[in-house]
């Protein structure tokens, strides 16, 4: 109860200081653009951190060390995806995203877009739009339930009530200074995040070490993955196709004799689904593709871009070394949730104050992704649909306020979402964004950004496509064949370039 106290006050510390920092920063937000983009001038080193804060949060702090826990080695490749990923989008889309949307004072992410492919822009805006608000939607209250069941598991909280602590806590300041205020906020946790993602392994490692003959499960990572199995101590053994897989089944009929190609074939479906994250990192993510277009200059764009690269490369190692210090100290069985292997890490390894600050980071990190993926929603709502219906358009103080109460309307009904809906709706509804969002829309800012001939009619059918065949990949169950997130990929490139070719561009 001491240790549990002791987190409760730090946690409590930490999040009014979010609170303030937050509510600071939106005294400088005066226009809708402000709100929407923090008017295009975000310094690098805040455009980076929040990028990352905003990119990874739970993922590089429960998801990617609990997948490490779970599957060993092979997590390696699901790093790799993702890391390349980011370094891509860092070093050859960031720059050329921040100058565009400076070229044609784009807004948001849809935005931009339209503004490119002037000729169906409207239905580019409305389809766009109201396609990220909809998935983005039931994204928030994906992470208000997830916060939620994280006080509950700590503090025994009600979870209803404890995703109203939660939006109580960060929505106030996202109304008020919307994008600035988050991306500012952001900030804290990214900084909280690498700290916990370089301390843990290290702490780890020296535990590990300092621990007597027989205490814990093995005494360095390579003992623990070797004791635990070959398939967690090589980078294909986790990737072995179970018999009665539906992917085993559909490679057994084309190939009845062939069991070695069977597997064979299967192992590579696996770890190419493990790597087809990088495809979703390619600027087809608009909360992260936000932060590039907000970046003041091109000197801020460089500094954004080393320091982006720098800390992806850092966390992920990390993340990964303490799923499998995880391992070394709790057993491949040892923990009923993979997931809560990085705050079993921390409470086992550190002093309950610092394990008290890095689980309070963990937190904060779930909950920063809901405000951006609500500000994101609510600018494409009243910039793309609302204001562009306007005959007249609005004065900038007008707009601000119209803008913060979007917003707001949309937490009440994100929260709403989240107490209603089941926890298994919202997250298979999370779990389309990557591929349907992520893969879908890397092809038409690459392409938008890479080829001349790419024009508007394209950009359109690209994403009536790639969300469609997303949806149809999913729900038919194929999703558990081959990813999503490679298929619609590949299927949303087909759909852009051979519609380039067939369409031709209306002459202005």
């Amino acid at each position: 109860m001491e240790n549990q106290t002791i987190i409760l006050i730090v946690m409590s510390i930490y999040m009014v200081i979010l609170l303030l920092w937050g509510i600071y920063q939106g005294r400088h937000v005066k226009t809708g653009s402000d709100f929407a983009i923090a008017g295009r001038k975000l310094p690098g080193w805040i455009a980076a951190l929040s990028e990352r804060a905003t990119g990874e949060s739970s993922w590089a702090l429960l998801g990617l060390p609990g997948a490490a826990y779970a599957t060993g080695l092979m997590e390696v490749w699901t790093a790799l995806g993702c890391v390349i990923g980011i370094v891509v989008a860092w070093v050859f889309l960031a720059g050329r995203l921040r100058k565009e949307a400076e070229i044609y004072e784009a807004d948001t992410f849809t935005d931009y877009i339209a503004k490119r492919h002037g000729e169906v822009g409207n239905w580019i805006r409305i389809v766009g739009s109201l396609t990220i608000v909809f998935f983005f939607f039931f994204y928030v209250g994906a992470q208000f339930i997830g916060g939620g069941k994280t006080l509950h598991n700590l503090f025994e909280i009600n979870q209803d009530f404890a995703m109203l602590i939660i939006v109580i806590l960060v929505i106030p300041y996202t109304i008020y200074g919307g994008f600035r205020s988050v991306t500012y906020t952001d900030v804290i946790q990214a900084i909280i995040m690498i700290i916990t993602l370089i301390v843990a392994p290290i702490a780890g490692l020296m535990y590990l070490s300092d621990m007597p003959e027989g205490s814990i499960f093995a005494h360095s990572i390579s003992e623990a993955l070797s004791k635990s199995g070959e398939s967690y101590a090589t980078m294909t053994g986790g990737a072995v196709l179970k018999e009665d897989s539906m992917l085993f089944v559909a490679l057994q009929d084309i190939f009845p004799n062939a069991l070695n190609i069977v597997k064979g074939l299967g192992s590579g479906i696996i770890i190419a689904g493990a790597f087809s994250w990088f495809f979703g990192y390619l600027g087809g993510q608009p909360q992260l593709t936000m932060r590039f277009m907000a970046i003041k200059d091109e000197k801020n764009a460089k500094v954004a871009r080393n320091i982006g690269v720098i800390w992806t490369i850092i966390a992920y190692t990390g993340a990964l070394l303490v799923g499998w210090i995880g391992i070394a100290i709790f057993g491949p069985t040892g923990l009923e949730d993979q997931e809560t292997v990085m705050p079993e890490v921390l409470t086992t390894v550190f002093h309950p104050v610092i394990s008290g600050i890095l689980i309070t980071g963990v937190l904060a990190a779930i909950i920063s992704t809901a405000n951006s993926l609500l500000i994101l929603s609510a600018t494409e709502l009243s910039e793309n649909l609302i204001k562009v219906g306007r005959k007249n358009a609005l004065d900038p103080k007008k707009s601000l306020n119209q803008s913060r109460m979007v917003t707001a309307v949309l937490s009440i009904v994100a929260l709403l979402v989240a107490y209603f809906s089941p926890s298994d709706l919202v997250y298979a509804i999370v779990g389309y964004v990557w591929a349907g969002i992520g893969s879908t829309f890397s092809i038409v800012i690459l392409l938008t950004l890479f080829w001349k001939r790419f024009h508007g009619i394209p950009a359109l059918l690209t994403i009536i496509v790639g969300l469609g065949f997303t949806i149809y990949w999913i729900v038919s169950g194929n999703d558990a064949i081959v990813s999503s997130r490679l298929l619609t990929f590949i299927v949303a490139g087909l759909t852009a370039v051979i519609s380039t070719f067939v369409i031709k561009k209306k002459q202005s």
